[in-house]
């Protein structure tokens, strides 16, 4: 019976052992600073896919993108589903946001508003296409995140601050 009882504490021991290091091994591969690049880098991906699909040319939309917010795309409000008031310039602001946001986030340029940014077009992504909430709720949880926690240590911003704190 001694035997048995011996057994138990020393692989229990060797567990905790084994987990202790495995999760030492993931906090060393996902440090801070990957973990903000590659979440901006995650988040710029489907906008700028998306965004870079409504351009024609420089600063022209192409038909489809507008024909999109004119007679596709709804608002579903309570009473609606609406129309979206001026769709060409909400086409326009759309792509613009689509193109511009994503650069900013994989540069680390303006990182927390370009977070924002993309926060506020997933909400009315999400009013415009309900049933992709499982896909906004991804969206939303990473743009939440690189407005809580920064850019990360590889972004204009990083350096940016330390020269100014230099100064």
């Amino acid at each position: 019976m001694s035997d048995l009882q011996n057994v138990k504490p020393a692989f229990a021991a060797r567990v905790a052992t084994t987990i202790g290091q495995a999760s030492g091994l993931v906090q060393k591969l996902a440090t801070p600073w990957l973990t903000q690049l590659v979440l901006r880098i995650a988040l710029a991906v489907p906008f700028w896919k998306s965004g870079i699909l409504k351009w024609q040319g420089f600063l022209q939309l192409n038909d489809t993108a507008i024909d999109l917010f004119t007679d596709e795309f709804k608002l579903h409000l309570p009473g609606g589903p609406y129309p979206f008031p001026a769709p060409a310039v909400i086409a326009f602001l759309s792509a613009c946001g689509e193109v511009g946001f994503p650069v900013l986030l994989v540069f680390g340029f303006g990182t927390r508003f370009a977070a924002l940014g993309l926060l506020l077009m997933t909400c009315i992504i999400e009013l415009t296409v309900p049933e992709g909430w499982p896909i906004h709720i991804t969206w939303a949880a990473m743009a939440l995140g690189i407005a809580a926690w920064g850019p990360g240590a590889i972004s204009i911003d990083h350096l940016l601050s330390r020269a100014t704190n230099r100064l």
